[in-house]
């Protein structure tokens, strides 16, 4: 079964602005799907209708195989949405918001206690329960967003750029989380500007440009298209200066790191040898964050002309 299956979704605003196309997406259940495109591609529209916030004009979208349009009221308890915006009354006290939320969903008074104990606990804000919720920071805001969107222990969860303005800290607190929950169980898509938040996420990626999908595929297929890639190598002693190696290109960022480019058919195990000859000893290796930047650059720029040239 399918966490999510959209079968030729349109949406058509009034004053004619087509946003969807069209669209066919299916998310397997369990999965960590990334849906990523530029502003106005059509994310949030896609979101809004799964979400029952935007009314479709035609096309068919299934949760967990219910589809919205013959019992929205159980499709609605399968899903659990993070929105980009504050969406709860921040006056309100934040365990009262959360276990407020569950009854939304028919929980017991009991069930709605227990829930929201748990995921006050996992994201570090039950010592919180007590406070008005306009007195929290950005970060401990977004955090009750998601702990009222799972209450009801959804199915699926569909986070719309859960990290956007929190510090580092709570980015990667939250990365943690969110695959914990995915391990257990949980469905989740992401839509981020974060692309090293959905490289590091995701499994599956789809993505969306001018109301189509323009690509939709697995991460790792995705990223084997790369025509180079760079590499990050701490090193165990200081250096100076960089040895001259032909057809890799490589940078000093600090005494202890340096980056390495490498083209597509060239092996890490050469640089590693011809740096090991040089006297130079890697400590540890990492891919540099952006890759996935790259590739979504090339997929969308080419639209992104057509537009300004007036096509369609």
């Amino acid at each position: 079964m399918s966490a999510l299956l959209i079968k030729n979704l349109k949406k058509v605003y009034q004053g004619g602005l087509e946003a969807l196309k069209g669209i066919d997406l299916e998310v397997e259940k369990g999965d960590f799907f990334a849906l990523l495109g530029p502003n106005g591609a059509g994310k949030s529209t896609t979101i809004g209708i799964i979400s029952s916030l935007v009314t479709k004009s035609s096309g068919k979208v299934e949760i967990l195989g219910i589809d919205i349009d013959d019992n929205h009221s159980l499709a609605k308890k399968k899903l659990g949405v993070v929105g980009q915006e504050v969406n709860f009354n921040q006056f309100e006290k934040v365990g009262d918001i959360i276990r407020n939320q569950a009854g939304y969903y028919g929980l017991s008074f009991k069930e709605a206690r227990e829930n929201t104990k748990f995921y006050m606990k996992k994201l570090d804000i039950w010592d919180k329960r007590n406070e008005q919720a306009r007195k929290l920071s950005g970060g401990m805001k977004r955090r009750i967003m998601v702990a009222k969107a799972l209450v009801n222990k959804p199915e699926l969860l569909i986070l719309d750029e859960p990290t956007a303005g929190v510090d580092i800290e709570l980015r990667r607190s939250l990365w943690d989380f969110l695959t914990e929950i995915n391990h257990s169980g949980t469905s989740i898509i992401l839509t981020t500007h974060y692309l090293e938040e959905a490289e590091r996420l995701c499994r599956n990626i789809a993505i969306i440009d001018n109301g189509e999908i323009v690509e939709n595929t697995s991460m790792q297929e995705l990223l084997t298209r790369l025509e180079v890639e760079t590499f990050v190598f701490d090193l165990e002693e200081d250096i100076n200066s960089l040895p001259s190696i032909a057809d890799y290109e490589l940078k000093i960022e600090n005494p202890r790191k340096i980056s390495v480019t490498i083209k597509k058919g060239q092996g890490l195990n050469e640089i590693f040898s011809l740096l090991s000859n040089s006297g130079i000893k890697i400590a540890s290796m990492r891919n540099e964050t952006g890759r996935l930047e790259e590739l979504f650059l090339g997929l969308v720029e080419p639209t992104i002309k057509e537009t300004e040239h007036g096509y369609h």
